[in-house]
């Protein structure tokens, strides 16, 4: 308590009875596979489809993870994590464009095997003090190729900018800096990219996999808490192409599986074989991969898509298409949502034209459909986990417990090494349900009244002598998750005509 000793009128902050907790985000995907250019296994983070290609090149034949992560985009992915494998490690990042001072100087043609280009700000000649004026010369293989005297940063027809995007045929030149500045001398050098690496003709299960300590493949995700899903869509590509064997997928799928359970905070997007029948997918799912797993979904079939890279269409594991719709899902609706009836952007056919009855083989077993319907496009068509526990049957249940859990987490930080009594657990009380009842409002807990949607308990019979000597405080929470409409069933009678009327 503060001590006051002259008489006035005085303010104090004092903290609220509660503390709110957040809710953290659920549709961050990290995805793992080959790419033309960028940094080997490093978790490189990326929010738009441009910024992928800047970093990791543009489509190239046999790769899927640019037309997945192009997918993720398109239908509704806002942030993702990129980790690029197949390479030693070191990778190489090309450099079309540089910083001078605040200016932004880049290439407008910049290709493998052409020579590299410089540009020198310089002070014009004969002149000690140049003031607000300088010289911007650019060379290319040595030579000067063109040369701006007397420019300047302030705004009007000399403008450094405004002369280059007049004149030049070699550079662009962007000012990012919100005051003109003059840059000091100097150069840069705007070096070719290197050559597009070739996807490998043979990969192995450690290929994915990496390790953790040194953060490689998918195990150097463990360090990024914010992703909350994993796919890795050119594994199956690496088995259509036959660079990697059934028995390889599955030691990689198992071993995504294994990464999800122990963060606890994501799910895996598996994909199915490419050219299965629903008769063959089933008994690859119950014969040879048997997965059994909360933390990890399966669809199937594959989509077709648009391939720039050879001009034509191309099916493509639907993992990225799938984990973009999640995020739309959950921008748009919550992800006490499942993600299921919506539609598959970018994708015009399927690999395997489902039944309805061959779908009735694969829902029971946790293989979730995508299907074309007349007038209603291609829609995903099944929202479960592979667990065979009942009560982790659906997906958007597990992601919803996903979010709980580590909001709350999160958000309550604070409790630590605050003394443990019956004021901190009424104010524990508060800040979670407070939070519960929030979610409550948006639909994602089920119940009429808020008792019957959740409770949370702490007090003296969850935290005994016993618990409170050994530091600890224990709050019990239950919630009542909405379950999605699966099955919609209407029944419709027959009565006599004029008999029986309702309302009578």
């Amino acid at each position: 308590m503060p001590t006051y000793l002259t008489p006035g009128v005085y303010v104090e902050e004092v903290e609220a009875g509660s503390r709110p907790i957040e809710g953290v985000g659920t549709a961050v995907a990290a995805f793992v596979g080959f790419a033309a250019l960028g940094p080997y296994n490093t978790a490189t983070l990326v929010t738009s489809w441009s910024q992928f290609t800047q970093t990791f090149g543009d489509f190239i034949p046999g790769c899927n993870l640019a037309h997945a992560v192009y997918g993720y985009f398109l239908n509704g992915g806002g942030t993702c994590y990129v980790v690029r494998i197949g390479g030693d490690g070191a990778g190489t990042m090309p450099e079309p464009q540089a910083m001078l001072g605040t200016y932004r100087v880049a290439a407008k043609e910049l290709k493998n095997g052409t020579p590299e280009i410089v540009v020198e700000v310089a002070q014009p000649a004969g002149q000690e003090e140049a003031g607000d004026r300088f010289n911007l010369v650019v060379k290319r293989d040595g030579k000067v190729e063109e040369t701006y005297d007397g420019v300047t940063a302030k705004r009007g027809k000399d403008n450094v900018a405004t002369q280059v995007q007049s004149k030049s045929r070699l550079i662009t030149l962007v000012d990012t800096g919100t005051t003109a500045a003059v840059p000091s001398p100097q150069s840069v050098t705007l070096r070719t990219p290197p050559a597009p690496a070739a996807v490998p003709d043979h990969v192995s299960a450690d290929d994915y996999v990496g390790n953790v300590a040194e953060r490689t493949g998918f195990g150097g995700l463990e360090a990024v808490d914010e992703i909350t899903m994993v796919a890795v869509p050119d594994l199956m590509g690496a088995y259509e192409r036959g660079a990697i064997d059934l028995e390889g997928v599955k030691v990689v799928q198992d071993a995504i599986i294994a990464h999800c359970e122990l963060m606890g905070d994501r799910m895996a997007i598996l994909d199915a074989p490419p050219g299965m029948t629903a008769h063959q997918v089933k008994e690859w799912r119950t014969d040879l991969a048997g997965y059994d797993s909360k933390y990890a979904t399966l669809y199937y079939p594959w989509v077709k898509i648009f391939d720039p890279a050879v001009n034509a269409t191309r099916f493509l594991p639907p993992s990225g298409h799938v984990a973009g719709i999640w995020a739309r899902s959950d921008a748009t609706r919550g992800v006490h949502k499942a993600p299921a009836n919506e539609v598959v952007r970018g994708a015009v056919a399927l690999q395997t034209q489902l039944t309805k009855g061959e779908q009735e083989l694969l829902n029971p077993i946790g293989i979730n459909c995508i299907r074309a319907f007349s007038g209603r496009g291609i829609r995903i068509w099944g929202a479960r986990t592979l667990s065979s526990d009942p009560a982790w049957r659906y997906l958007n249940v597990r992601r919803l417990f996903n979010y709980l859990e580590e909001s709350i987490l999160t958000g309550t930080q604070w409790v630590v090494f605050e003394p443990n009594d019956d004021a901190l657990w009424a104010r524990i009380r508060r800040s979670i349900g407070a939070f519960l009842i929030l979610g409550y409002q948006q639909g994602s807990l089920f119940g009429r009244t808020p008792d019957e949607a959740f409770y949370v308990k702490c007090d003296g019979e969850t935290n005994t002598a016993e618990s409170i000597e050994a530091g600890q405080v224990i709050c019990e929470i239950g919630v009542a998750p909405v379950k999605p409409a699966e099955f919609v069933v209407f029944r419709l009678a027959q009565i006599s005509g004029g008999a029986g009327l309702i309302g009578e």
